[in-house]
């Protein structure tokens, strides 16, 4: 009987998503340099480090947004991007289009094209479900409102529904807290406690060093390498931040001095 309980928990914390030898150049520029991760199920991640340091860079090159110099990702031992319909992914907001005359509704009912087919009609139970990511983040009677008429909290919301709807397995959200109030930020973080506890896996890209960091399970700290990895508490340390932003970083500030 222990040797199955071991066996069973060995299985369970065997990584979902692994990342070998990931670099990335733009022209001259190596804008990613062999990164190696595993990551496990039922992890909310944060991805910190300076300007520059390839944060977006590390989703994108996973999602086969753009173009590997050399390593692979796979998901369940198979290429993540041949499973991208077990994505869902949030850009920055810089990257939406906000004058596109589509509503609250429409955006996130685009979060179904792939589960109901293309040139399907929408199901009951995908309106279903639409209906209940944007209850979930406190907006649905905004859902006739066209996109460019809310704020930036209310977008932001609106795209994490759209997710929510995918009914994916694995979460990439590219700095998701810009620009957004106090209440859409504590939305953000229930969500992601929720698909967490789902055994879903959540990674976010982020640069604020403020207290919202103690929420992240795991911190990847990138400076074009990997230079820490774990706790916020190992993570943290005077020694690894100097290295990733070269000057002394005050905690929880997020002020380089």
């Amino acid at each position: 009987m222990s040797e199955q309980r071991s066996n069973e928990s060995r299985v369970a914390q065997l990584p979902i998503l692994t990342v070998r030898n990931l670099s990335v150049r733009y022209r001259s520029l190596l804008a990613l340099d062999s990164i190696n991760l595993s990551i496990q199920p039922g992890q909310l991640i944060g991805v910190f480090g300076p300007n520059g340091a390839g944060k977006s860079t590390l989703i994108k090159a996973m999602l086969g947004l753009v173009p590997l110099e050399s390593g692979s990702v796979c998901y369940q031992n198979q290429p993540l991007t041949q499973q991208l319909d077990r994505v869902a992914y949030i850009p920055q907001r810089s990257q939406i289009d906000w004058t596109f005359p589509a509503t609250a509704w429409d955006v996130v009912m685009m979060g179904r094209v792939r589960k109901s087919g293309y040139f399907n009609r929408f199901s009951a139970t995908s309106r279903r479900l639409a209906m209940e990511a944007l209850e979930r983040v406190g907006i649905a009677d905004l859902r006739n409102r066209r996109i460019g008429q809310l704020s930036g909290g209310q977008q932001q919301r609106v795209f994490l529904a759209r997710a929510l709807a995918q009914e994916a397995d694995l979460f990439f959200l590219d700095e998701p807290f810009v620009g957004v109030d106090q209440k859409t930020e504590d939305v953000l973080f229930s969500c992601f406690r929720e698909l967490v506890g789902q055994g879903k896996t959540v990674m976010v890209v982020n640069h604020d060093l403020g207290e919202s960091i103690t929420q992240f399970d795991r911190l990847l700290l990138l400076n074009r390498q990997l230079i820490a990895e774990g706790t916020h508490q190992h993570v943290l340390t005077p020694e690894t931040m100097a290295k990733a932003y070269g000057g002394h970083v005050s905690f929880f500030t997020g002020r380089v001095a």
